[in-house]
């Protein structure tokens, strides 16, 4: 089954063409992150008129690199939620246009579902059950997955997703955006133990996290040393934050293995290129004797090629979706999964 896909959620203009949920055959990826540089994050309504701009292109360039035409195609799926509805409309309409110009099932995909799928392709040997910890922009969870369209939350983020700090404090600290990166290079020159920063913990659900306190620590700091006159070291102040975001993750991450007899750790999302994450994760999963996968940095930001596989399993389910496909901004994943405290 080769399935054209389409990605505009956010700032990233993307279509993949993907063959039975685990061959890719090409994924082009236009980023707007260096026109969004000056303006220090994502305008939507000029990301929505980018979108309408490239989107013909990118997808000419997709199948020209495949070497495939419309006619060859068995599918089209596209990105429905979560992310900004103006972008997230710019490739519903493409994909509507195309599946209805060849003949072919239209299907909506659920953005998250498709950061989980970027492991099938970078690792054909992965299938459920896995534990998947979720980590971008926008979102944090930890994702027990059942079988491929069968996925419940077991924690998430209360407040700000851990992308979302990164972003926040980045920018505290002078980094253009996306900060995050930058954050992340800084990082490795510093000392993770220099601040003694906070996590929080919840009583009613241990996988669930908050990043709003650990951000406005660190924006507390920040802003003392400023009125002090005191010059802040980058480096030890990025080394602290990032390790702690780290080792929160990791810490909610493996007790949620052990308490679902899970071997298998899925990692995904645009935080999954974190150096320290990716460190941090792969240490103790060594010591635990549980493998670890972790998507290629291309399939970790924002790509069509995921939405390709992730439409994959749902299409064989028989799964599809008609022209009143909508755009679903605040989409979710799964079924909130409430979890007894251990004792």
């Amino acid at each position: 089954m080769l399935v054209l896909a389409i990605e505009t959620s956010c700032d990233e203009t993307s279509c993949a063409l993907v063959e039975d949920g685990r061959k890719l055959l090409s994924n082009i990826i236009s980023s707007q992150a260096k026109l969004f540089e000056k303006y220090g994050g994502v305008v939507p309504e000029i990301a929505s008129r980018k979108h309408v701009e490239l989107i013909i292109p990118v997808i000419e360039e997709a199948l020209h690199e495949a070497g495939k035409n419309l006619t060859d195609i068995d599918a089209v799926a596209v990105t429905k939620g979560p992310g900004l509805v103006g972008a997230l409309l710019t490739g519903i309409s493409a994909a509507k246009g195309i599946a209805a110009a060849a003949d072919v099932p239209l299907i909506g995909i659920n953005h998250l579902e498709g950061h989980i799928a970027s492991n099938y392709l970078a690792h054909p040997e992965l299938e459920p059950p896995f534990i998947c910890l979720l980590v971008s922009g926008g979102h944090t969870h930890i994702l027990e997955v059942k079988d491929y369209t069968d996925i419940n939350i077991m924690g998430r983020s209360r407040d700000d997703a851990a992308g979302e700090a990164f972003d926040k404090v980045a920018r505290a600290l002078g980094f253009p955006y996306p900060g995050g990166p930058r954050l992340d290079e800084a990082a490795g020159k510093g000392n993770p133990d220099a601040f003694d920063l906070p996590v929080t913990r919840f009583s009613d659900n241990q996988y669930d996290f908050s990043f709003s306190g650990l951000k406005t620590a660190v924006l507390n700091i920040i802003n003392s040393h400023a009125q002090k006159g005191e010059k802040i070291d980058i480096a030890d102040i990025s080394a602290s934050f990032q390790m702690t975001v780290a080792r929160t993750l990791v810490r909610n991450t493996m007790e949620a293995m052990e308490e679902k007899s899970m071997t298998r750790l899925a990692v995904a999302g645009g935080v999954a290129a974190n150096s320290g994450l990716r460190n941090e994760l792969t240490e103790e999963c060594l010591k635990r004797g549980f493998k670890v996968y972790f998507p290629p940095m291309i399939l970790c930001t924002d790509n069509a090629a995921m939405i390709g596989s992730a439409a994959y399993y749902h299409l064989v389910k028989g799964r599809q979706d008609d022209y009143s496909l909508d755009a679903v901004p605040s989409l979710r994943i799964g079924n909130p999964q409430k979890t007894v405290e251990k004792k």
